[in-house]
């Protein structure tokens, strides 16, 4: 059984063990540099008020994924970006819809139009995750060039609330 809940800050050194694993396997995330505790401690507190940080567990408590919302300065006011991690080994799992459901919940609640994602062409797992959600894709940005110099196309798609 998965089991979502806020994520806070004794559940920051296990997030980011969970990202670094995927970052090391390289391919699906925008994400190059390794995160650390207080990185992403950082990042849950950069935007108060307009953001909202999920996390899934099993009954163990082990971390399955987490999903987060945030204000986004590229993006109009009425819009939030969104990121998606799940656990290697567990994509397909049931994970990702979980936190969608609660993820939904949560940018209404803060008062957000519209979700933004923004996916790495090449990662056809997100590609095909954001789209099962019901994202529409807006617009595609060529030739990003990511911070360990590796060169992609960016996807970026819109689901309205």
């Amino acid at each position: 059984m998965i089991h979502i809940r806020p994520a806070g800050a004794l559940d920051a050194a296990a997030m980011a063990e969970l990202l670094n694993a995927i970052i090391a396997k390289g391919g699906t995330t925008a994400h190059t540099t390794p995160s650390t505790r207080e990185d992403m401690l950082a990042a849950m507190n950069s935007c108060p008020g307009q953001s909202s940080w999920l996390l899934a567990e099993n009954e163990s408590g082990e971390l399955l994924g987490f999903q987060l919302i945030e204000a986004f300065p590229p993006l109009p006011p009425e819009a939030c970006d969104i990121g998606t991690f799940t656990r290697l080994g567990l994509t397909q799992s049931g994970i990702g819809s979980a936190l969608f459901d609660e993820t939904v919940k949560a940018a209404r609640r803060l008062g957000f139009e519209w979700i933004n994602a923004t996916i790495r062409a090449d990662n056809a797992g997100g590609l095909a995750y954001y789209q099962s959600r019901g994202f529409e894709e807006y617009k595609i940005t060529r030739n990003v060039a990511l911070k360990d110099g590796t060169i992609v196309d960016k996807v970026s798609k819109r689901f309205e609330l």
